[in-house]
Order: C-alpha cells, then structure tokens, then sequence
C-alpha cells in the first residue's frame, strides 16, 4: 500500500518538474575561465597550422601535406614500419638502408616512445574510419601535441599559483617562438611528447608530494608520475634532465630540513617505476642505472633513508655516528664503482649541454647549427621583452619558498643554464619561462586588478586640495602591462608569426631564408630517384640529406642525421674535400653508384650561401681532418696533403675564408679557375668544388650566360641537375640538387 502511494502519477509529475529546476552550479569565473582556455587552446593549435599555406597546390586546391627538417623523416618510418608490420617487428628490424653497409639496428640505437605513440593513436583513428594518411598523421600530429602541452601547463600553473597563472603560462607556451618552431606543421620528432611529458610529470609529482594529501593518491600520483617518467625516457635523450631535475629539487628540499615520510614514499614510487620501464627500453638497456645522472638519483635516496633513520636515532650522538658511516659507505661506494668503470659518465652531447666548453673538440658537433651555444641576441630574439617578467616571476617566487617554488626555482634556473648553452635547448626552457612570466605578471596585476575591484581613497595633497586616485589608475598600469607583453610577440617585429609562417624544411628546399613561393628542386631529385633509381642503389651525400634520399627519395645512403657512425661521417668528408683520384678511393669502399651535392647560386652564378654545401664545406674538412692519421696511414692521402680540424688552418690550406662562404679557394673571388693561375688551389681541386662549380656554370649554360664549361669532371658525369629549368630561382637565389654518376676507372 505504501509502494503504491510513493509512485502515483502525482508524485512522478513533480519529480520531473523539480529535475527540471536543478540548475549547474557554474560561476561566471568559471565560464570565463574556461572560455579563455579554450581560445587559447584554438590558438595553439590554429598557429601551429600555418605553414600548411606552402602544403596547398594552388592549381588544384588540395594539400600534400610533408613533414618539416631532417629527423621527422626516420620518426615516420620507424611509425610506417610498426603500422605495416606489428608493435614488436622494430625489436628485430636492421634498417640496411641507412648506414650502409652495416645498416641500422633500430632497436639498439633509436627511441621508439614517439612512433609507438603515433603508431598507436593511427590505429585507433584508422579503426574509426577516418581516413588520413600517415604521412599527413604525422604531419599534424606536432601541432595536436603542442595544444595538449598548453593544456597540461594549465593545470600546472594553476597548481602553483591559481587560475591566472595556468592562463597566462598557457598563453605564453601557445605563442613561445622556440616551442611553436618544434611542434609546428611537420615537426614530427622526439620535443612533440617530451615537453608535454616533462609538464605532466612535473604536475603530478608536485601532487604527489603534497602533505594534506590521503596517502592512497598521493601513491596513485606516485604511480601516474613513474609511468610518464619511463614514457619520457622511452622517447627523448633529455631525460637525463627532469630526472635530474627532481634529484635536486629533492635535494634542496633536504636541505630546507623538510624531509617526510611521504616525500621519501613518492620518491621511491616514481624513480622506481620511472627507471624499471626506462631499462627495459632496448636502447637504453639496464646500463642506464650506471650513467652519471641516474646515480645521482641513487645519491639523493640514500639522503633519504639517511634522513629517516636520523628521525628514528635517540640521541645526537648515535646522529653523528651514523652520519659518519653513512658518507664513508657512500664515498668508499661510489670511489670503488668508478675506479672499477661501472659509473659511465656523460659522453658527447649531453656531456657538451653540461659542459659547453667541450664542444670545440668535436666539429661533428660543432657543425650543426642548433648544437651551437646560444648568443645573447638569440636568447632575446626567443624570449623578447618577456624576459622582465621572467626575472620578476623568479622574484615573487622567492617571496613563498613552498615546495612548488622552490620546484619552479630550480626548474627555471637550470633550464636557462642549458639553453644558454645549447641553442636546441631553449625549447626545454620553454614550459618553466612560460610558467615563470605567468607568475611575474600575474604577480605586478594583481594589486592593481583589487584596486579596481574596491578603489582606495587614496589622497594626494596638491595646491588647490586632495585629488583622490581611482580606477584609471589601475586600469592605466594594466594597459601598460599589456602593451609590455605585446611588443614580446608583435613588435617591432611579428616574431610569432615569423615563426609560424615558415613553409616546413623540404617545401623550403633547406634555404636559410624564406622564399618567396614552395620550392620544388629538392622534391624534384627524390622524385627522380625514387622513379629511376632502385632500393639498393647507394648514393653518398653529406649526412644533412641522408634521411630524406632514404625515405623520400627510396635509395640507400651511407649516413644521415642519426650520426651513430663518426668514422663514416669522416670518411665522407674526407671524399668531398679530397681530390677526384683520392675520392674515387673512398667510394670504392661502399660501392657507390652515386654522388650528391647541395648548392646555391645567385643569378649571375656566384655563390649565394643560402643553405648549401658551399657553407658546409668547412666542416666537412674539419670533421674529416679529426681523422688525419687513419687516412695517411691507409695511404689514401700524402702527409703533405693531408689537413687537420683546426678550423684556421683548413681556411689556410683551401682557400681564404674572410668572407666566408663566399668561395672555396678561389684566388680572385670570381667562381672560377682564371687562366692567369698557374695552379688551381687545393680547394678548386676538392671533388665538392669541383661537382658544385660544374652545376652552377651548366645552369650558366642553360642560360646562354656561358659557353664553356671550365670545369673539367674525371670520374663523375651528370644525372640529374634539379633546378637548372629555374631561370629566376627564390628572391634571386637558385637553388641546384646535384646527382652525378661514379665512373670508376678499370683498374679500381
């Protein structure tokens, strides 16, 4: 009876008319907040589309869409690979078109965290039925990428110092130059899902190590940042950087006298989880506990336990005992590792970010751009005006010394350091500037945004009686903070844009300028090889095209951008600066069918140095010239011949380079052998003048501008020349895609 009562039709009917009543209990904060987030989020995403304008044919309308520099090319194919053949086909995979003869254990000496992440996610898209190539995947995939990374600094900054500043660190990171450049359009490499990584980890380590926290989150927390921790380390060689990162900030937390229990639970928690995936990954292998920064880590916990056991000591001098114990162990440990070898300390790249000072003994090195340290005008070109805010943001960081802070401290302090002192470094540093500039001004707006919301009557005596400060003058200082900020993004020059609006690497033909319409020569050479030439034809170039004659082009190279080889590196050096008879020798050991080389001429023929290898040549000696001893010993080169790495005495031996690019042993600066020389330089007889020179005049020749060819090819004939149909060239700049055939002599 009473059932009956409760469900009569009376009763439902008011039911449905109270659920009707129920209203979301959102503030207008709320909507506002979540309003400027997502625009933010639009923005992200939208500006990271721009260089698509250069991807749309403009006869038909439709978008071919390519990926952007060198290594994107290698991600693609490791993603293509595990795509058509499985999730754990690369564990066996020896990719023997690069690096050949010996070919590349992909396995061994790769990350795969990126390709199966992208892998992965086509996948799923393909499974949906959504119908998009994978080369235009991952052509967008970058850009997907950099408007999560905003998303997740969000929630970091509003963590550190509430909704305006997970706003503006948001904002910031959407429009950091350095961090737009490598998650733009076709920036298909390891940044895409490291920095976003390094944000999520930071966010949930920070959580995890909260104290009002109920121990069962903070151990999911704990969890949640291992698992990224050992994603990132799957993914990107800057992992050595948040797990030292963490292993310091721990440290100052010492330091500071707050240790805690859970503080040692999380640590625990999340460098083992972080560490045990990192080892399992093939290229990483359990030698990674023994590199310098993992050790670190294993330092920084034993602090830990040492911290916890002091806790548990009765009196001050059972503290001391064990303390003195614990350094003995410790030192006595570390000492018999290392004499022993089993520490491995850092080598190469990492040891040069640490060290700047070490690169100089390394052209290989030295030679790419990005690996440079970074100028003081590079620093401001990427930071602007915002910099201000940054030392700001550190300053009122230092008002409140939480442990957020002290994280943040750490984390910008270090992260200028390295992009100080590598140039690819500053997008690293972009997530902790963003952060940073977001608590600096949020810091300067907030008095002036509560004077608004209640003006003080605030008197100023003058002559004629008290004028009271109102509004204007709050609202006055926030317009001038706002002009401030806009002049880091749009003036005097629009760097953001400038940024965006570069066409991707290949639709740019490499150019170190941006041309005024898509460059078609380099697409135009591996178009030819892919259609002319077979798989196994090998093609030696410098290892700056290595990536794109293999995977665009479909043909075999000795080298590319992985640079895992240095002996191969130098031997193609040494080919290309060596004469024609002494080159021939060398490429004789590869068996290679082919030669190419880059150039870039003006109008008239001159050299343009506008991205080509008459700007390269100098580290081809350089790199090369490391190798000095091997060579004279192999009897390929006399002593006398033979130069060295210094890079003033390769300017001496091939030519005057006072005016850098500009020649290569040309005596009278005119781009060519005068008759009036007795004897060309030693630069004018290098097998890469000589194959760049002949290129340039044939377009001479092409153009009615020359008749006779000096130059004068022993061993080499022309296959293909890409660009030399291209009468007005980029702005004046021509660029030629060079493909010659080796003849070898009989008796070779």
């Amino acid at each position: 009876m009473e059932i009956k009562k409760i469900f009569t039709k009376e009763n439902f009917l008011n039911t449905l008319k109270n659920i009707g009543k129920i209203r979301p209990k959102t503030g207008h904060t709320s909507i506002l907040t979540s309003t400027a987030l997502m625009l933010i989020l639009l923005i992200a995403f939208g500006i990271r589309l721009f260089p698509m304008r250069w991807e749309i044919d403009p006869t038909t309308g439709k978008s071919n869409l390519l990926l952007s520099e060198f290594d994107p090319y290698f991600q693609y194919r490791f993603t293509k690979y595990i795509v058509d053949n499985g999730f754990l086909a690369w564990l066996w995979w020896n990719d023997t078109q690069r690096w050949y003869p010996q070919g590349f254990e992909v396995a061994k000496k790769a990350y795969p965290g990126l390709p199966l992440t992208a892998a992965f996610i086509y996948k799923i898209i393909s499974a949906l039925g959504v119908g998009i190539d994978l080369m235009s995947f991952c052509s967008l995939f970058p850009a997907i990428m950099g408007m999560l990374a905003c998303l997740a600094i969000y929630f970091l900054g509003k963590d550190i110092g509430g909704r305006p500043v997970g706003l503006l660190a948001a904002l910031f990171l959407a429009l950091h130059p350095s961090y737009i450049q490598r998650t733009s359009l076709g920036f298909f490499d390891d940044e895409t899902v490291g920095i976003l990584s390094l944000i999520a980890f930071a966010f949930l380590f920070l959580r995890a190590i909260e104290e009002d926290r109920p121990i069962r989150s903070t151990i999911k927390y704990a969890l949640a940042s291992g698992a990224i921790l050992g994603y990132f380390c799957a993914s990107w060689g800057a992992a050595f950087y948040p797990i030292g990162l963490t292993a310091l900030f721990v440290f100052i937390l010492l330091v500071m006298r707050r240790y805690t229990q859970r503080l040692l639970l999380v640590y625990s928690v999340t460098f083992g989880l972080g560490l045990f995936i990192a080892i399992n990954v093939p290229y990483l292998t359990p030698n990674y506990l023994t590199s310098t920064a993992v050790v670190a880590v294993a330092g920084v916990f034993s602090l830990l336990v040492l911290a916890e056991i002091l806790n548990a000591m009765p009196t001050q001098r059972w503290k001391i005992i064990t303390v003195l114990i614990f350094l003995a162990l410790i030192v006595g440990g570390f000492a018999f590792l290392w004499q022993r070898g089993l520490v491995q300390s850092l080598t190469g790249k990492f040891l040069s970010v640490v060290n700047p000072f070490t690169r100089a003994e390394s052209p290989l090195y030295e030679s790419v751009a990005e690996h440079r340290i970074s100028a003081w005008g590079t620093l401001y070109y990427d930071l602007g005006i915002g910099i201000i805010f940054f030392i700001i943001g550190l300053f009122f960081a230092c008002g409140n010394f939480n442990n957020r802070n002290v994280f943040l401290l750490v984390f910008g302090l270090t992260s200028l350091y390295f992009a100080c002192s590598m140039v690819r470094l500053l997008v690293l540093m972009a997530p902790a500037y963003s952060l940073l500039v977001g608590v600096g001004v949020n810091g300067l707006l907030k008095p002036f945004a509560t004077l608004i919301k209640e003006p003080p009557k605030i008197s100023v005596k003058k002559k004629f009686g008290p004028v009271y400060v109102g509004k204007e003058f709050s609202g006055a200082a926030i317009f001038m903070i706002f002009l401030i900020l806009m002049t880091s993004v749009a003036f005097p020059m629009p760097r953001v844009y400038r940024q965006v609006y570069t066409p991707t690497t290949i639709s740019s033909g490499s150019l170190s300028l941006i041309p005024d319409r898509p460059v078609q020569e380099w697409i135009d050479m591996l178009y030819w090889t892919r259609t002319r030439l077979n798989a196994t034809t090998v093609v030696c170039s410098w290892w700056d095209y290595g990536y794109w004659l293999t995977i665009m082009g479909n043909v075999t190279t000795l080298a590319d951008n992985a640079t895992v080889n240095g002996t191969q590196i130098q031997n193609i050096g040494f080919t290309f600066m060596a004469n024609e008879t002494q080159a021939i020798k060398m490429l004789k050991r590869y068996n290679a069918e082919y030669i190419l080389v880059y150039t870039t001429i003006r109008t008239d023929g001159s050299w343009a140095g506008a991205g080509g290898d008459e700007g390269k040549w100098i580290w081809m000696a350089a790199i090369s010239g490391k190798a000095r001893d091997r060579f004279i010993s192999q009897g390929l080169i006399s002593e006398g011949e033979m130069w060295t790495s210094d890079l003033e005495e390769v300017r001496q031996r091939f030519g005057n380079y006072t005016l850098g690019w500009h020649f290569l042993g040309d005596k009278n600066n005119n781009n060519r052998v005068d008759s009036d020389e007795l004897q060309p330089t030693q630069g004018q007889n290098s097998t890469i003048y000589k194959l760049m020179r002949y290129a340039a005049e044939r377009w001479l020749q092409e153009r009615g501008q020359l008749t006779t060819l000096s130059i004068r090819l022993q061993y080499f004939s022309e296959a293909y020349i890409a660009g030399l149909n291209n009468a007005q060239g980029y702005g004046g700049i021509v660029p030629l895609v060079c493909l010659y055939k080796i003849n070898y002599p009989p008796e070779q």
